[in-house]
């Protein structure tokens, strides 16, 4: 799980990207695909501190995502 505020927690992916409504249940961040799609949409979402709207949007090791307080960074396994 991500943790509020502070550090981001390190959430790994097997390839060079992932998309964000996959990572964002890869990183427990939410439970479903449908609620990637609404979390996202209503713009609660962030990549790197800017609101993010794109459900497709490729992310890359490094890149940090926020939702409601947490925060996770994409890491390559």
């Amino acid at each position: 799980m991500a943790h509020p505020s502070g550090e981001p927690s390190e959430v790994a992916i097997r390839d060079d990207t992932i998309r964000l409504g996959q990572f964002l249940k890869l990183a427990n961040l939410i439970d479903s695909g449908a609620d990637a799609k609404t979390v996202i949409a209503d713009g609660e979402v962030t990549v790197n501190g800017e609101v993010e709207r794109r459900r497709g949007r490729q992310l890359h090791p490094g890149d940090v995502v926020g939702l409601a307080g947490h925060r996770a960074r994409v890491a390559r396994s």
